[in-house]
């Protein structure tokens, strides 16, 4: 694999990121616990290419709106090999509701094309020399929303000096395949 990343600060105010990543992988890609029906009710485990390349692009944008509030805004195109094409925004907005103490909403769209080698329940013929009925390979559209909880006093949180900063954040996240989930997480700092 291969990064490659460029970023301008265009004014006081605005940075720009331009990404790309270029990735190969060889070998075994299949996964031996994903059952595939054929349409004649046979099953086998999934069986796909043994190589895949992959190239993402992407986009980062930050546009400072004041001293209190920061636009974070993000796009990826991405494409592989295997013929899946997606396309990922997002926008997250902090706001700085102290000096010590910030709040970011966030939302986060995707959407993606089917692997030429994905069908579902029995679709696939046992002719084809590739299947997955594995829905990551589907074509889905997700939304994952939520807000964030910062806090970084002066003298640590909860006065210890090394614990620096303390975020919470919470998500829901929706696929359009009936995959929801809810998202807690906590990120710490130390310095």
């Amino acid at each position: 694999s291969a990064s490659f990343s460029y970023s301008q600060v265009l004014s006081p105010r605005l940075q720009i990121m331009f990404l790309a990543d270029l990735v190969g992988q060889n070998g075994y890609l299949g996964l031996p616990f994903h059952r595939v029906y054929f349409n004649t009710a046979k099953d086998t485990i999934e069986k796909l290419p043994s190589n895949r390349y992959k190239l993402p692009l992407g986009f980062r944008a930050n546009y400072f709106l004041g001293d209190n509030i920061i636009l974070r805004a993000y796009y990826r195109y991405y494409m592989d090999t295997w013929g899946i094409k997606s396309n990922t925004a997002g926008l997250e907005i902090p706001v700085k509701i102290s000096p010590f103490f910030s709040i970011s909403p966030f939302y986060r769209y995707y959407d993606q094309t089917a692997a030429k080698y994905f069908a579902p329940y029995q679709a696939h013929s046992p002719s084809d020399q590739f299947y997955t009925s594995n829905y990551e390979y589907s074509k889905f559209r997700a939304d994952f929303y939520g807000v964030g909880f910062r806090i970084a006093p002066p003298k640590g949180v909860f006065g210890w000096q090394n614990f620096h900063d303390l975020e919470i954040r919470y998500g829901h996240y929706a696929q359009t395949t009936d995959l929801v989930s809810d998202v807690v997480s906590i990120n710490i700092g130390f310095k």
